[in-house]
């Protein structure tokens, strides 16, 4: 599990094709410090398994992308010397700084527009039909690894702000209109809807049942 709060910026050093998969190798000398085998690192919000842990001597870490997460993902898409998002999965004991983050990306969008303040910007995405009912203003949402808060939500948009921090510390600080971005919708949201459903579904029929039934 991880929390959102991205710990360093790391770039894509290589790309190659494998049988099915893509394998990327990426310098993160903060993430690599303790990285083993098999230690689970968020690549621009990508729960990934390290499976070469270079980075005991030159600070990079090697990740197989399957068919899924090309699919998911912008990742898909991720050329040599890209900037990416990077964060180690919390330890029991750590602080929850974000909010709880799978790195189970549910979609992508793309960014409309960002608007710069003195301290600040503001950046609107799109929002997938399929996505927009788990997103409510003021709820939680990670774009590209990073916990954010929606300022503002729309049928097909959503709206964030970006404090200095964040612009500096990540790679929302540098993109443009038109990148697409990897979303994470928060997970609380997703099995309350499931765990209601059942019970949603069995109102509907009994009201729709009451309707139907004669009136005596």
């Amino acid at each position: 599990m991880f929390t959102g709060i991205v710990e360093e910026i790391g770039e894509v050093l290589a790309v190659r094709e494998s049988a099915e998969v893509v394998v990327l190798t990426v310098r993160g000398r903060l993430v690599t410090s303790d990285a083993a085998h098999g230690d689970s690192i968020a690549v621009n919000g990508v729960c990934l398994t390290v499976i070469n842990p270079d980075g005991s001597d030159d600070g990079t870490f090697t990740v197989e992308l399957v068919p899924e997460t090309l699919k998911r993902s912008s990742l898909s898409a991720t050329t040599t010397g890209a900037k990416v998002n990077l964060e180690r999965a919390m330890p029991v004991n750590g602080r929850l700084g974000g909010h709880i983050v799978q790195g189970h990306v549910d979609g992508v969008a793309v960014l409309m527009s960002r608007s710069p303040a003195d301290r600040s910007d503001e950046l609107v995405f799109s929002l997938a039909p399929d996505l927009a009912r788990y997103v409510v203003e003021k709820g939680s949402i990670t774009v590209d690894g990073v916990s954010l808060t929606v300022a503002g939500v729309t049928s097909d948009t959503f709206t964030v702000a970006l404090i200095p921090t964040t612009l500096a510390h990540t790679t929302l600080g540098i993109r443009q209109p038109g990148d697409t971005v990897n979303l994470e919708v928060d997970v609380v949201a997703k099995y309350v809807e499931r765990l209601t459903s059942g019970y949603l579904q069995r109102t509907v029929r009994a009201a729709e049942a009451d309707e139907e039934a004669p009136v005596k």
